[in-house]
């Protein structure tokens, strides 16, 4: 991680990724207030019609224009097209990894393949000048629209954030309560294991108390 500037409040977020979860996100994120643009490895005039009707508001903008104006940018694309991306184009950029790695659906991923390392830590090794923080892949895309929650809720749901930046971690923990989430700090990219595939909350809503006791159960059983 090198050069990478946090910004004190989020405003604009582009999402790269136009498939299940990315309009997803982009939804999210617009009916919270941000300028939201979103792009896809085309162009944007294939996006455009999808975007005015399902995410109406959202602009549909090649991934360079999109990034370059953006404070966060958001990783949706399908894990095994990330080794082809161009890390330059995040140089400098606050990016959430909304990836998750599962051969069985995805195909062998070589990069990925390796258990020493979370694989948020290693698309931040590979995106070595942007800031990689882990977040918005632990809910499914179907459930993720439905559990927002006002703060304060007792039934609101939590959305893990992971990451080595702490100033970076709380940047996304804002963004997270914004979009009606309860944000849980995991303090490192490693920890972050725990919201990937396998993992105690993968795939789960759950609130903060069980989220905790979910990852807690599972420390101690490790």
């Amino acid at each position: 991680m090198s050069g990478s500037v946090i910004p004190s409040a989020v405003q604009r977020i582009a999402v790269l990724g136009a498939g299940h979860v990315g309009p997803v996100i982009a939804r999210l994120a617009l009916d919270a207030g941000f300028e939201v643009t979103i792009a896809a490895s085309g162009s944007p005039e294939n996006l455009e019609l999808i975007a005015q009707i399902v995410i109406p508001g959202v602009e549909a903008r090649w991934a360079t224009d999109a990034v370059v104006a953006a404070d966060m940018v958001v990783l949706a694309i399908p894990l095994h097209r990330f080794p082809a991306l161009d890390a330059g184009l995040l140089t400098g950029k606050l990016v959430v990894d909304a990836m998750n790695y599962w051969a069985p659906a995805d195909g062998v991923v070589p990069m990925f393949e390796s258990q020493e390392f979370s694989s948020s830590e290693i698309v931040q090794r590979q995106l070595s000048q942007s800031t990689v923080i882990k977040s918005l892949n632990q809910i499914a895309y179907q459930d993720l629209e439905e559990g927002r929650r006002p703060a304060g809720s007792p039934d609101r749901h939590a959305i893990g954030v992971a990451g080595d930046d702490s100033n970076a971690a709380m940047v996304v923990a804002e963004v997270i309560d914004s979009i009606g989430y309860e944000p849980i700090l995991l303090g490192s990219l490693s920890a972050g294991r725990v919201l990937q595939p396998g993992g105690p909350v993968f795939g789960a809503v759950l609130t903060r108390l069980e989220f905790e006791r979910a990852i807690h159960t599972t420390a101690v059983q490790a």
